[in-house]
């Protein structure tokens, strides 16, 4: 048997069957030429038995991500497993958005809330190497992560704390940006099995229709914020005029954009 056709076997079988060439080949270190290069050859025994391994857990719906144990963004290699939620590329798009509305060159404060593996946090410290990060987040295990992120990396300019939005930060920031839970429970059905039944509930799910943590921000954020702060806030598609009528009660005097992501969707709140 050539590996295509035990590829072709396995993938006839899967939902998402893209997945098995993507977690055989980040696994195995082969570029896409390589993979095109050895789909005609005779499979090998340990290739044959590595690649059922594969299918048998896409076929229970654990993310290839989580399997391959990696993930790429914004050009960064990060670690993932179940103790965060695995970085989507609307996040990037959040970054590349904080980036290019705000130069480098002096020392911003700036604070992520709900870090996860760090993703944020890490893109910012790696294009800004001069700004001050803290990333904070309320579960232990996904600070754990995101630390080993940056060691990893061998960024030295993000402090963490263990945080439930504002309660353990003190002075004030010239940039907060955050990527908060926002899915509402009521949301659940309609979400695939292997967000559901694998990736961290409370970097998922928000109480009052997913709005509880932009409320919580909210709340606190004219003690936090500098006078001429920016807040950058990833949400739900559905979510915009919410959103931006929570923060626009707060800080009136400021303006509140929406933003859409490249699919043309309501996906980031700008606040400055």
């Amino acid at each position: 048997m050539t590996y295509l056709q035990a590829f072709l076997q396995y993938e006839q079988q899967l939902v998402r069957p893209e997945e098995l060439r993507y977690v055989f080949r980040y696994a195995r270190q082969l570029s896409y030429t390589d993979l095109i290069m050895l789909l005609n050859t005779e499979i090998s025994e340990e290739d044959q038995t590595f690649l059922n391994m594969i299918f048998q857990r896409l076929l229970q719906d654990e993310p290839a991500q989580y399997i391959v144990g990696q993930t790429e963004f914004c050009g960064l290699t990060l670690d993932v497993d179940t103790r965060a939620l695995i970085p989507r590329p609307e996040t990037e798009e959040l970054v590349a958005l904080v980036l290019a509305e705000n130069e480098g060159g002096y020392p911003l404060r700036v604070l992520d809330i709900g870090t996860g593996t760090g993703s944020i946090a890490l893109s910012l410290a790696q294009a800004r190497p001069d700004w001050q990060l803290l990333a904070t987040d309320i579960s232990a295990d996904a600070l754990a992560l995101a630390k080993q992120n940056a060691d990893k990396l061998g960024i030295r300019t993000v402090a963490f704390a263990q945080s439930d939005v504002f309660s353990q930060v003190s002075g004030k920031y010239e940039l907060i940006v955050s990527n908060p839970p926002y899915i509402a429970d009521f949301e659940k059905a309609e979400m695939a099995a292997n967000v559901l039944d694998y990736e961290p509930h409370l970097a998922l799910f928000a109480a009052e229709d997913g709005l509880a943590i932009y409320q919580k921000i909210s709340d606190e954020l004219t003690s936090v914020l500098k006078p001429n702060g920016k807040v950058y806030l990833e949400i739900g598609h559905l979510q915009g005029v919410a959103v931006s009528q929570i923060f626009q009660q707060v800080v009136p005097q400021k303006r509140v954009r929406i933003l859409q992501d490249l699919s043309g969707k309501d996906r980031m709140i700008a606040i400055d």
